[in-house]
């Protein structure tokens, strides 16, 4: 019989047994023994249990039998520690650790100012939510206010708040401790008391801010009495230090009511930079300019005062009463007092019911240092899924710089996250390029910002905050157009029309808020811009397409030889004369299911075409378009009948997938233009005569009757250098081409009017003077009068 072992015995506990070779026999009595050999103790069953391979036995015996069984409990304990291993924390470094949250997670030494003016705003929030429920820790410390006082002499500027203060306990755990924000406790702590509200006004959320201070500041001291406690405690540490100083306010002198004061000994780099009153004061209307308590700033002043002035009496003068009233002068004098720095308040917090436009335009002027109203303005919050508060404002005019026009780095957005400025510096995270003109504010809450509270994440928050950012100004432009003061869009239409067009080019998403919003001069309306909408109402039923023509300006579109039978059968034109317009066209390609056809290039249907005739013409000059393309060779690509000549010999159009003569003409003049792609680009020309011109009845007949005539010869090239320049192109000889018109017209107006050659003139001149001379001498010789008037001037 097998020995009977506990089920409790695990496989990992059978492993463990010792080996014995006597486990091996084949008998039964032999087995027992082997086994109880195996498990049992040397000194036999003088105990009920006993110790192997790390692990506790039981001995039992039934009868002759021997039941061994194996703890559970020790087994599970064993595997366990196995498995853990020892338990180590983590070690930092403190000196090296502050180093690094100092110097590499700010960008701008300036960010200090900020960070500390953000902690005294949470520590007045956090009183005055407190005292709510408990008045007496206000108690007549005063106003909750926030004061800033630079002092260049000592080289050290001191932050000063009314707020909550704090205690011993609460330095050592939120200053003593890296990276321990007591914002965030705070906020958890009204969290889990749900009756208490929460209060997201607060600022603080990464514990880090204040070390910023070390940024410009070798010292920091920081004083402070919380209402809780009835001592005033100082924290000191020094920037290369680990370690800090907390002890007692002793001096009477130095005694607050209620707060905190963090006073910082600047550096010698920085003392002269931020020591400065009007710097200080800069960077607290940049950076702090919203936060919900007044920041004062101490600053130099002036006033103008009233002074006797004391005159030293004349010899022989008597020395006035001390009552007599003596002569009084003004003085200018200075002096030091605070000053509010944060006059400005949040206008996008406020219910936009309640604000007048003369409001949004003053907010405007001041924010962004305009001088000029804006020319309209949207002030909305979005909630749901991602909140914040918005206005946005489009400027009264353009900017001056060219380099500002499409530049997506521009400072027309400030981002506020809970009113306190974070950065104006994006590369189009909140608005693509085409919309960089908009200026505004975005205030948030829950905006994912990296720990320096300086750089946007990119994040799927961020790309919601900009399609809606998109979408509201869309509105906004769209609202404009609707208006009935039309002056306002033309102004912005000028000043901005160029950004929209872009629009087209690289939002291809927006194409149906932005197409409505496009403005086109026409051969119907060439005096004033019109919409696409407007175009298509003016529209015959039959016509299925939006006709255009692009051209460097609108007198050459205007005497364009593509428009003669278009503008004869009285369809409408749109002239796109500036260099996007044709881009941004091709990039829409069609608007309320009408496609957009440019008439330059080939296969242009007009729609009503009298296909009988258009037929016979065709057979009629076949021989007159070969003999043409013959004689043109590579120039073209072929000759044909064209059907949108009415006036005009002939015309070279461009290829269906080529570069129309505007686009090569823009794609000649860059600055890094290859030529190579150009000539790959470029496509192919064809030319179309006019089966009606007198010129091309003429050669017509010649190819016929003299094809190797010279003077035809010429005249092909003449027409198709010609037709080049009206068609926009460019002749790759000018001066040739100038030469053959000259040649041209000298055969043309030769002896027209009566011009003679030098021998013939030579010969009439000897004639007439012959002629003179025979005549002089029969005539007689009248000296001149020396009568002389009274009146002579002359005279003497």
């Amino acid at each position: 019989m097998a020995p009977a072992l506990n089920r409790s015995l695990t496989p990992s506990s059978v492993a463990s047994l010792p080996y014995s070779p006597l486990l091996s026999s084949k008998t039964n009595t032999q087995n027992r023994l082997s086994l109880r050999s195996a498990f049992l103790h040397q000194n036999g069953l003088k105990s009920n249990s006993f110790s192997c391979s790390g692990l506790k036995w039981k001995v039992d015996k039934r009868g002759s039998s021997v039941v061994v069984r194996c703890e559970a409990s020790a087994v599970a304990e064993k595997e366990a520690t196995e498995a853990s291993g020892e338990k180590h924390e983590y070690q930092a470094e403190v000196s090296r650790l502050m180093n690094l949250i100092v110097h590499s997670l700010y960008s701008h030494k300036e960010i200090f100012l900020r960070e500390l003016v953000s902690n005294a705003s949470d520590a007045l929030d956090k009183l005055r939510f407190l005292s709510v429920t408990d008045p007496s820790l206000l108690g007549d410390a005063g106003e909750l206010e926030i004061r800033i006082k630079p002092d260049p002499e000592k080289g050290t500027i001191t932050i000063s708040d009314t707020g909550i203060g704090m205690t011993k306990e609460e330095l050592i755990d939120c200053l003593g401790t890296i990276a321990q924000s007591g914002t965030s406790k705070f906020l958890n702590a009204l969290k889990e008391n749900k009756d208490l509200g929460n209060d997201n006004s607060l600022i603080g959320q990464f514990g880090v801010g204040f070390y910023s201070a070390f940024l410009v500041a070798e010292k920091v001291i920081v004083s402070t009495k919380s209402p809780k406690s009835d001592k005033q405690y100082i924290w000191e540490a020094a920037a290369d230090s680990s370690s800090y100083v907390i002890r007692e306010e002793t001096d009477p002198e130095k005694q607050i009511r209620r707060g905190t004061e963090i006073t910082l000994y600047l550096k010698d780099d920085d003392k002269y930079e931020f020591t400065e009153p009007s710097r200080v004061q800069g960077l607290v209307k940049n950076y702090s300019q919203f936060v919900s308590f007044p920041i004062f700033t101490w600053q130099e002043k002036s006033r103008t005062v009233e002074v006797e002035e004391e005159e030293e009496p004349k010899e022989g003068e008597e020395t006035p009463p001390e009552g007599e009233n003596k002569k009084k002068k003004t003085k200018t004098e200075k002096y030091w007092d605070w000053e509010l720095a944060n006059e400005t308040k949040p206008i996008w917090m406020r219910n936009p019911k309640e604000i007048e436009k003369e409001q949004y335009n003053e907010f405007y002027k001041k924010t962004f240092n305009e001088f000029l109203d804006p020319i309209a303005h949207t002030h909305f919050t979005t909630e749901g899924e991602v909140e914040f508060r918005s206005v946005i404002y489009i400027p009264g005019m353009a900017p001056m710089n060219n380099e500002d026009v499409v530049n997506p780095k521009t400072k027309n957005i400030r981002l506020y996250v809970k009113r306190v400025f974070i950065s104006d510096d994006f590369d189009g995270e909140l608005f693509p390029r085409y919309l960089s003109f908009v200026k505004g504010v975005v205030d948030s809450n829950d905006l994912p910002l990296n720990v320096s509270r300086e750089i946007l994440q990119e994040s799927r928050i961020v790309r919601i905050m900009r399609k809606r950012l998109v979408r509201k100004t869309f509105d906004m432009i769209q609202e404009l157009a609707d208006s009935e003061n039309k002056e306002d869009y033309r102004k912005f239409w000028e000043n901005f029309g160029k950004f929209v067009k872009l629009g087209c080019i690289e939002d291809t998403g927006n194409h149906k808020r932005i197409t409505p919003l496009l403005r086109f001069y026409s051969s119907k309306s060439e005096d004033e811009l019109i919409s696409l909408d407007e175009y298509i109402d003016n529209m015959d039923e039959k016509q299925n397409a939006i006709y255009y023509i692009a051209t460097d300006s609108l007198k050459s579109a205007k005497s364009a030889p593509f428009l003669e039978k278009l503008v004869q059968k009285n369809i409408e034109v749109l002239y796109l004369v500036e260099p996007i317009d044709e881009v941004a066209i091709q990039n829409l390609q069609t608007y309320k299911e009408k496609k957009f056809v440019d008439v330059s290039k080939e296969d242009l249907e007009l729609g009503d075409t009298d296909e009988v005739k258009e037929r016979e013409n065709k057979q009629e000059y076949i021989l007159l378009c070969d003999w043409m393309k013959q004689q043109l060779g590579d120039k073209v690509s072929k000759v044909q009948v064209s059907n949108r000549l009415s006036s005009s010999p002939c015309v070279l159009v461009s290829g269906k997938f080529g570069w129309s003569a505007n686009m090569e003409r823009l794609m000649r003049a860059q600055t890094l233009g290859d030529t190579s792609t150009l000539e790959f680009m470029r496509g192919r020309r064809i030319m179309e005569v006019n089966p009606d011109h007198p010129i091309i009845k003429d050669l017509s007949a010649a190819c016929k009757n003299e094809p190797e005539n010279s003077e035809a010869r010429r005249a092909v090239e003449l027409l198709y250098e010609t037709a080049l320049i009206s068609s926009g192109f460019t002749p790759d000889s000018p001066a040739e081409l100038g030469s053959k018109i000259y040649e041209m017209m000298a055969v043309a107006l030769g002896g027209r009017w009566g011009r003679v050659e030098e021998g013939e003139a030579a010969d009439s001149t000897t004639e007439s003077t012959s002629k003179s001379t025979s005549e002089a001498t029969g005539t007689e010789v009248v000296e001149p009068s020396e009568v002389r008037a009274e009146t002579d001037p002359w005279s003497t």
